[in-house]
């Protein structure tokens, strides 16, 4: 296991990622809001569950202050293999996804993208910091600092108890 990558830091708000057509966003557009951000695959076995409950989770909780940020990631046995915008006109078209779909990253590694050197210094995952698989899961509160981390195999639907708690916190 490797050292941990430090950051500067603070809040999810200080970073600025690339949307699927390769435009800033800086997250700061995101203050007050819950996040859930997660990385996303379109050939992966969770990719129906994930995508069809993040959908419901995003229409049912979309107006009371949460947001759904998606990063595809190609990094687990390449099952986001498409450009970015491949990626976000599947999630768009086969799942209503109306929620962002960032630009392709990797969540791993010595190329990770920095927003997720954070998340995971923030809330290491099952023995290490690295993400394990596809559809990992980071809920950030309002002030943009991690919340809880869920692996792979916990449902959109069942963490709803964690984000309405967010949202009830000042």
């Amino acid at each position: 296991m490797g050292a941990s990558k430090s950051v500067p830091q603070k809040s999810i708000h200080e970073f600025t990622v690339k949307d699927s057509k390769g435009k800033s966003v800086d997250l700061s557009i995101y203050k007050g809001k819950v996040l859930l951000v997660v990385n996303v695959a379109s050939k992966c076995g969770f990719t129906s569950t994930n995508y069809t409950q993040l959908t419901q989770l995003y229409n049912e909780y979309k107006d009371k202050g949460v947001e759904v940020l998606a990063f595809p990631c190609n990094q687990f046995l390449k099952q986001e293999p498409g450009t970015s915008e491949q990626a976000q006109e599947f999630a768009c078209t086969r799942f209503s996804a109306e929620y962002p779909i960032f630009q392709k990253v990797r969540v791993n590694g010595p190329n990770e993208a920095p927003v997720y050197t954070f998340l995971k210094a923030s809330k290491g995952g099952f023995l290490s910091k690295s993400i394990k698989w596809n559809f990992t899961k980071f809920l950030v509160d309002k002030e943009g600092q991690v919340i809880r981390r869920y692996g792979s195999t916990t449902p959109p639907l069942s963490i709803k108890a964690d984000i309405q708690k967010a949202l009830e916190e000042n």
